[in-house]
């Protein structure tokens, strides 16, 4: 497996082998021993989450108070989807700027977004698999969101799809709003954080 990292510091991209055959294909998406090298720990592991979404979903800008935040570990094991990761830790060097990985199930890459990160995506074709690991279980009164559609963040969006966002996502603050209203991890805590994490092994 290839491990690479993102131009948004604290999240990664793995590449795995694929093997396929006359039976069909296959693939290790999750490997601890590539993750831990390129991460510097092991990813806690506590739900594991499945999405179906239709052309043009959009889920997302999520995330959730930090720390402990809610890391996440995620590929497309059917179809194919834009996974988008922005920074939203006030003070962080690249704060406002996103990144973006094309995943699908014909090479199975996965992305790793660290705590305090956003995370988005958008399926480019129906019945588009998304499957999530996540460090800590759902809670709803930590989750928050901003607006996918921020034009101050100009998220990559394909021209000629057309989004389908939920009543949720569409409600979400601006960044710009949401960093008003205190709702946006702090960078120093979340790299305290990875810190703890990297520490424990």
């Amino acid at each position: 497996m290839q491990a690479r990292r993102l131009s948004i510091p604290d999240c990664f991209e793995f590449t795995p082998r694929v093997f396929p055959d006359h039976r069909g294909l296959f693939v290790a998406p999750f490997q601890e021993e590539a993750f831990v090298e390129a991460v510097g720990h092991r990813l806690r592991l506590a739900q594991t989450n499945t999405s179906v979404s239709r052309r043009g979903s959009i889920r997302g800008v999520h995330f959730a108070d930090t720390p402990p935040g809610q890391a996440k570990y995620v590929y497309c094991p059917s179809g194919s989807l834009l996974d988008v990761i922005v920074d939203i830790r006030v003070g962080s060097p690249t704060f406002g700027e996103w990144t973006s990985v094309l995943l699908d199930s014909a090479e199975y890459k996965a992305v790793y977004i660290a705590e305090g990160l956003g995370h988005a995506f958008m399926a480019l074709e129906d019945n588009t698999v998304m499957a999530y690991l996540c460090s800590e279980p759902y809670n709803p009164a930590a989750e928050h969101g901003v607006n996918p559609l921020d034009a101050d963040l100009a998220l990559p969006w394909p021209q000629d799809i057309e989004p389908a966002v939920s009543e949720k996502d569409t409600e979400a603050p601006y960044l710009k709003e949401a960093l008003e209203q205190g709702l946006l991890p702090r960078y120093d805590e979340c790299v305290e954080y990875y810190g703890k994490l990297r520490a424990a092994g």
